[in-house]
């Protein structure tokens, strides 16, 4: 019994090299799939390569499918693996895809048990395959590392589906004028070359563009809406053309923006009114707090420009700097008519009899309480007085007067507390509405 066993032992060893030692269901399994581990009979690599010797014998791969006879149909499928960057200054975007396309060559067909053959990138250069173009690409790139990312199956009814891995930068005309409150919609545009639709027809099939999670994608600032897909006949001079296109609908975060542009606009405005509650005689700190906040809207106005293109038209975000500039601006023009004013000149008399009984000096300004009815005001003659500004109390009266709204200039930093605060949360609340919901 020893004898016979160690024979048997020894058999099955020697019919194991060979490919026909027979085992029990219960050896050499795996214990997940229980798919058994035997060797693979060397027939069928044999019977592939009579199959592909002979399909390729007198295969002309400069011709396409059934020329002469009907248009080539190229069905479509896109596996979006990943978008971004989006570059706003080039107008361009990336997105990397899985490419895969699917047609019937009849001349590719095959009898055999094997249903499907799948094969590498080596048989891709031996059979004709689209010239599939990406419209508005400015670069693309395929990968290959380790081995080139392709991959093609010939079912034996001569079906073909040839896949392709692509990191594309695609062209996206981006529409800035509500920027940075702005949405897109970047094309991802594909057709042939050379075969029009007569020759040859794109069309997408069921469940066609699907995507991967986004968690991996580099979009930054902006989030990922959905996307759609459509065809159109593009008509040019060298024919009709089916044209494939896939929209990616893109909203731009604010986040950024809000932290490096409105906040500190918006806080370098509030500080300009402090100079309303400094006194008028303070010249060098009223005048030294309103160059400052000018420069630094300046600064502010140049950081903000240089995350955009050179676009010629005006955007949400050049309006809100400009607008915020000009309050700045105003809170300093305001000081400066106010020291002019304060610094008016006494009223001149055409006739003087006697010396003011009583004068006043305030600011460097001498205002005049008491004068002899002799003593004349240019003033009341409408000659020291023309605006809607009364630089003296006695300016008050007169004919010149009627219609005109009386301001007393002396108490401009009261006014102004109250108007550049109102106007500017007006113009906050009729821009956000604006921008946001309308």
């Amino acid at each position: 019994d020893t004898q016979q066993l160690l024979m048997g032992t020894s058999c099955c060893k020697n019919s194991l090299r060979l490919g026909r030692c027979k085992v029990e269901e219960d050896e050499y399994e795996d214990g997940t799939t229980n798919q058994k581990w035997v060797l693979a009979p060397k027939t069928q690599d044999t019977d592939v390569t009579l199959i592909l010797n002979k399909l390729l014998r007198e295969y002309d791969k400069k011709l396409r499918p059934d020329i002469g006879i009907k248009p080539t149909v190229i069905d479509v499928d896109i596996y979006v693996n990943s978008i971004g960057p989006v570059s706003s200054i080039n107008m361009e975007y990336q997105i990397d895809i899985f490419f895969a396309q699917t047609w019937t060559d009849s001349r590719l067909r095959f009898n055999s048990t094997m249903k499907i053959l799948t094969l590498n990138s080596n048989m891709v250069g031996l059979i004709w395959i689209p010239d599939t173009i990406f419209r508005n690409s400015k670069t693309a790139e395929a990968h290959w590392i380790t081995t080139p990312n392709q991959l093609l199956r010939i079912w034996n009814d001569g079906k073909i589906l040839y896949t392709l891995r692509l990191t594309i930068n695609a062209e996206c005309q981006l529409q800035l004028h509500n920027f940075p409150m702005d949405e897109h919609s970047c094309p991802l545009i594909f057709s042939s070359y050379g075969y029009p639709k007569e020759e040859m027809i794109y069309r997408w099939r069921k469940n066609s563009v699907e995507a991967a999670d986004q968690k991996s994608w580099r979009l930054y600032q902006f989030d990922f809406m959905g996307l759609r897909n459509t065809s159109e006949i593009v008509k040019t001079s060298a024919g009709d053309y089916v044209v494939m296109t896939i929209y990616f609908d893109l909203s731009r975060r604010m986040g950024y923006f809000t932290i490096q542009t409105y906040i500190p606009c918006i806080l370098t405005v509030v500080l300009s009114w402090v100079s309303f509650w400094i006194k008028k005689d303070a010249t060098p700190a009223r005048t030294a707090l309103g160059i400052t906040t000018v420069l630094t809207m300046t600064t502010l106005s140049t950081i903000a420009r240089k995350s955009l293109p050179r676009v010629s038209y005006v955007t949400a975000m050049d309006l809100f700097v400009t607008v915020c500039f000009l309050f700045v601006f105003a809170a300093l023009m305001e000081y400066a008519t106010l020291n002019y004013y304060s610094s008016c000149r006494k009223p001149n008399c055409t006739k003087k009899k006697k010396p003011p009984t009583t004068v006043i000096t305030l600011n460097n300004a001498m205002y005049w309480q008491e004068f002899e009815d002799a003593c004349v005001y240019e003033c009341l003659d409408g000659k020291d007085c023309q605006s809607f500004f009364c630089c003296y109390e006695e300016c008050k009266s007169g004919s010149w007067r009627r219609g005109r709204i009386h301001i007393d200039i002396l108490e401009l930093d009261s006014y102004s507390r109250v108007f550049f605060p109102t106007s500017f949360l007006l113009f906050n609340l009729v821009y956000w509405v604006g921008y946001l919901y309308l």
